[in-house]
């Protein structure tokens, strides 16, 4: 019987030589302390224009289901390969959650403050993992520092739809990163 290491390099190389991205399935340590039952359900890259802007992992745990994303404990960590300001990804992420069903402008404004102080100016490089906490909300680490807690459910509910509810601007990311996830 193959241990799991022996496993993983078969599959990784398997991967490479039929040409296709290696899944990394190493959780950061931030996942690993909150969620350490977690295991990839998927990755995808946002590309703008021709520009990669970031790698996502969705990062999941037995028994999540994507129809019901907002009752569960996950992460999302986000790897950008551009550098953003805190007012650019501020910005980005609420013209997105107002695209969802049940956002408000009321929801909308209290949440901006919130946002800008849990994310930095990010660099190329730079990590920032958001922890749904079901029922609370959200939690940010960058570069393994928590940066913000946002206790809101219906925040962490429209945050996270951004990339996984079915109204998602961009259905091939939400795909991708829900395609190691059991179908409900």
């Amino acid at each position: 019987m193959m241990n799991s290491s022996v496993r993983c390099f078969m599959v990784v190389a398997a991967l490479a030589l039929a040409g296709l991205p290696a899944l990394s399935l190493a959780q950061p340590g931030e996942v690993r302390n909150a969620l350490p039952l977690a295991r990839l359900g998927g990755q995808a890259k946002l590309a703008f224009w021709g520009f990669n802007v970031y790698d996502a992992k969705l990062w999941v745990q037995p028994g999540f289901m994507a129809g019901e994303y907002e009752r569960h404990a996950f992460a999302l960590e986000l790897t950008y390969q551009r550098d953003f300001t805190n007012q650019a990804i501020t910005k980005r992420s609420l013209d997105e959650m107002r695209r969802l069903p049940g956002a408000t402008q009321s929801q909308m404004s209290s949440w901006q403050p919130l946002l800008r102080d849990a994310f930095p100016d990010v660099k190329a490089g730079d990590r920032i993992t958001g922890i749904h906490r079901p029922g609370e909300g959200a939690m940010f680490i960058t570069n393994g520092k928590t940066t913000g807690v946002i206790s809101d459910a219906e925040f962490g509910r429209l945050f996270f739809g951004i990339w996984l509810s079915v109204h998602t601007s961009e259905p091939r990311m939400r795909d991708a990163l829900l395609a190691r996830v059991a179908p409900p």
